[in-house]
């Protein structure tokens, strides 16, 4: 990660108010994809708690007692790998390859963590959920019916 001398040093950040209201306005908790994970396993029967904060990470749904751990990740914020939703903004473009470069470092560290610790875990895809819900449905069956008694 950059420091903000190193940042100011190549280019300044050029911030908006519309742009900052906007980024401001975007929910970690309790997003649209995680409701429909958490319909999904209500589906499967699977009882489950929400953002565990002792665990690395804070995963989104978690059973401690079934030893396993949900991630929904957005693709933007993630960057998944070869999603059309993950892009670049143009403006201030060092700035979000440095963040995106980070956070997908940083979600690749928690998944070692949480599994290290005994959990398994897996990650679902905001876009997956928009064009495949049956096919991430069936997934969670099988990671769920592995994981737990």
């Amino acid at each position: 990660m950059t420091s903000r001398s190193q940042r100011d040093a190549r280019s300044p950040l050029v911030v908006d108010e519309a742009t900052s209201a906007r980024l401001g306005r975007i929910r970690q908790r309790g997003t649209g994809p995680e409701l429909r994970v958490r319909a999904m396993l209500r589906e499967l029967g699977v009882r489950h708690g929400q953002a565990r904060r002792r665990l690395p990470g804070s995963p989104d749904l978690v059973n401690v007692s079934a030893g396993w751990c949900i991630f929904v990740h957005g693709c933007f914020w993630h960057a998944h790998a070869k999603c059309p939703n993950a892009t670049v903004p143009k403006r201030n473009r060092s700035f979000w390859l440095a963040k995106l470069g980070a956070n997908r470092a940083r979600d690749a560290r928690v998944l070692r963590e949480v599994r290290r610790l005994g959990f398994k875990a897996i990650v679902i895809w905001e876009c997956d959920l928009r064009r495949r819900s049956a096919v991430v449905q069936r997934r969670l069956g099988r990671f769920l019916s592995a994981s737990g008694p």
